[in-house]
């Protein structure tokens, strides 16, 4: 089972949502109300001091292995770079109920969304299956738009997994190390629909990070919000290396596959895009 080395209290975990909120819409990637943030929290925590006001809700999908703990998540709607300065404003607090089919919504009377974003059950149906397959104790869930690697995926050559890979890991030699599983590429389905949670499911079983194609990202950790950003920020600034060669020509040629595998060698990486 993996677990934190330290616990955060509730008030640590909504300050890097809004971290995460604000450094996600600095790189432009959550235009307006676009993008969402979840952590799933697998100790006690007291959320009713912040969110008082409870509702039951019936949860988009079962979710057994969460019962007894607390989901954080975005409200529909609501702007991810308005989490640091009113996080009550814009996050509710789902304790999920034994069984996993229901659970109590915590918000605050400051609360500005009617409901919780709409791709909650991909949040969701991750943390379900991270809990029970790796038994995590902590686990970050972050969607973005960015705006270089959503316009890559607009174009048929760079819409597979091997393919993107091959052409953004090539600019940075951190890249190799930030994201060593590499990049999952899905095909394009329809925000929010059954399909997608599926796939994004078994996407991020062998991935942290997956690429909704021409529409977004969602990308996970088990050790904070701000990584699994972090995440997101290593994949776009390779997304945005690859558009600028675009726009150039092509002239530029990155890092070879040698320099890549020896980046991977000297920093002990195991990975199949280190050849």
């Amino acid at each position: 089972m993996t677990k934190l080395a330290v616990r955060p209290e509730l008030d640590d975990l909504l300050v890097s949502m809004g971290t995460a909120g604000s450094r996600i819409c600095e790189i432009d990637a959550s235009e307006a109300g676009a993008g969402n943030i979840s952590a799933y929290v697998g100790w006690d925590v007291e959320v009713r001091r912040r969110f008082p006001l409870a509702e039951p809700i019936t949860l988009p999908l079962p979710a057994p292995a969460l019962a007894g703990h607390t989901v954080l998540v975005t409200g529909s709607g609501r702007r991810l770079r308005q989490i640091q300065d009113d996080p009550e404003a814009n996050v509710g607090a789902v304790v999920v109920d034994e069984g996993g089919t229901t659970g109590t919504l915590y918000t605050s009377p400051r609360r500005l969304f009617d409901n919780l974003t709409s791709e909650f059950n991909s949040h969701l149906a991750v943390h379900q299956d991270q809990v029970a397959t790796r038994g995590v104790s902590f686990q970050a869930v972050v969607h973005a738009q960015p705006m270089h690697l959503t316009y890559l995926s607009h174009i048929p050559a760079y819409r597979s997994t091997t393919a993107m890979n091959s052409r953004i890991l090539r600019w940075e030699p951190e890249s190799i190390v930030a994201l060593s599983a590499g990049i999952g590429v899905l095909d394009f389905m329809l925000p929010g629909s059954a399909e997608l949670m599926a796939a994004n499911v078994d996407g991020l079983r062998e991935f942290e990070i997956v690429l909704w194609s021409k529409h977004g990202v969602m990308a996970r950790s088990d050790l904070s919000v701000t990584r699994a950003v972090d995440r997101i920020e290593y994949a776009e600034t390779g997304a945005r290396y690859e558009y600028m060669n675009l726009v150039a020509g092509g002239r530029a040629e990155g890092l070879s596959d040698d320099e890549i595998s020896a980046v991977a060698r000297e920093f002990g990486v195991t990975s199949q895009w280190a050849r």
